[in-house]
């Protein structure tokens, strides 16, 4: 059978990764299609620069993406560049030329995915994106297809191995977020301006991407309610261990009445769920459904080959399908109508919580704490406090029953106005329904 051959924009880490895949694992990939998938053209500004497999010697190795796009031996076209600016283009050119696309690019499919693989069924091509969530777990294909005989009703998932390093060694060692950030910007899982990872964008665009693969709607990044890890602390973690809990980057996406509920923000876990033990720079993903109940996926959530993998996994079904004739067999998003919705307001939901203060110690505090919850009709649940040696910094842990979030909002406000505060009231979701 005639072989697939494959254009590569993009050698970063990704890149690379799908590379050495292709070129090393070569001869089993061409035993499970029955054909081989051919490097026929890498893109890159360093390309030349590189040192490329010799499997792939016979390459066309460019500078200008445009010469991969529109070559007319090329069957399939992998972005692997990410961002939103020339990774359009090179999608965009792509569809138009008649070639399929496999793409990593998580924030460019959140934004406009949906219209992307519109345009790529008008054309007769495949729009493939595995890699995009996740890294090394194929979350995509077990929720658009393994489980998709299911209704899924919540999604909770730990999609940013950054953070999971940084708040896991945190935890271990006690270390400030700041060092142990500096830290993870040296050993490479963080980047120089890590503000998309630790401030939560990075994992908001992958939660977008899932509910719409899991709910058939698609959302706007920007409506998700997010908030990053920057605040928590060594404290934190010590009143959360009182609590049988440890505190992670949680993505949640439930199901409830006639909406969903998005967020993306730490929150205390219970140590003796599967969500609570997943370290360093793993991801996780529970899923609950209606029929199936719950099913559980966990791995690398990046890294060159783990993500590597799911890039050439996407390679070989897109090759597949373009050999045996089966092109848009199924969605890329789970669903043949994809509308758009908007999350219903955070402020409705319901939780119990976890606050956090550090107060000039001085009497009276709890009790003016408790006027304020008690005026929002909020309940206290404990009282828990350390010892400390700085009066004029002291950390102690309010912990309230289930409480409107906009009720907490509101009395967190006042609080922050209050002469004793040293720092504003830290507020983190207490999942143990988990």
């Amino acid at each position: 059978m005639q072989d697939v051959n494959v254009g590569i924009v993009g050698l970063g880490n990704v890149g690379i990764g799908a590379l050495t895949i292709l070129a090393e694992n070569a001869g089993q990939i061409a035993a499970k299609l029955g054909f081989r998938l051919n490097v026929a053209a890498v893109c890159s500004r360093t390309a030349k620069s590189k040192n490329l497999p010799a499997a792939i010697s016979n390459a066309l190795v460019t500078e200008d993406w445009r010469e991969i796009t529109a070559h007319p031996g090329i069957d399939v076209v992998a972005e692997l560049i990410g961002g939103t600016g020339a990774a359009r283009e090179v999608v965009e050119s792509a569809i138009a030329n008649g070639k399929s696309v496999v793409t990593a690019n998580k924030e460019l499919i959140a934004l406009d995915g949906v219209e992307i693989w519109r345009r790529a069924a008008a054309k007769g091509v495949e729009l493939a994106m595995e890699a995009s969530v996740c890294g090394g777990i194929p979350i995509h294909a077990a929720l658009r297809e393994g489980i998709c005989g299911d209704r899924i009703e919540t999604i909770f998932g730990i999609l940013n191995g950054t953070c999971n390093y940084i708040l896991t060694e945190v935890e271990k060692h006690g270390t400030a977020f700041d060092l142990v950030l500096a830290e993870a910007q040296r050993l490479g899982y963080a980047e120089a301006d890590p503000s998309a990872d630790v401030d939560g964008f990075d994992a908001r665009s992958k939660l977008s991407l899932l509910a719409s693969i899991a709910f058939g709607v698609r959302i706007d990044p920007a409506s998700i309610a997010t908030e990053g890890i920057r605040r928590v602390s060594p404290i934190d973690f010590r009143y959360a261990h009182q609590l049988g809990c440890t505190i992670r980057l949680l993505c949640s996406a439930r199901h409830e009445g006639d909406g969903l509920f998005l967020s993306v923000r730490p929150a205390l876990i219970p140590l003796t769920t599967v969500l609570g033990s997943v370290q360093g720079a793993y991801n996780a993903v529970w899923a609950k459904g209606a029929f199936g109940a719950d099913t559980f996926y966990y791995g690398r959530g990046a890294g060159s080959l783990p993500t590597g993998v799911a890039v050439v996994s996407d390679l070989m079904q897109v090759a597949r399908d373009l050999r045996f004739g089966s092109l848009q067999r199924v969605s890329p998003f789970g669903f043949t109508d994809i509308p758009g919705a908007e999350p219903r307001d955070i402020g409705e939901q319901s939780r119990e919580w976890f606050l956090r203060f550090r107060v000039k110690d001085q009497p009276g505090i709890i009790a003016a704490l408790s006027a304020i919850l008690a005026e929002y009709h909020i309940g206290i649940d404990a009282v828990l406090q350390l010892p400390a040696e700085d009066w004029r910094s002291l950390p102690f842990v309010i912990t309230l029953e289930n409480t409107v979030e906009s009720n907490l909002r509101a009395a967190l406000a006042r609080m922050a106005e209050l002469d004793f505060m040293s720092d504003p009231p830290f507020a983190m979701p207490l999942e143990r329904g988990l």
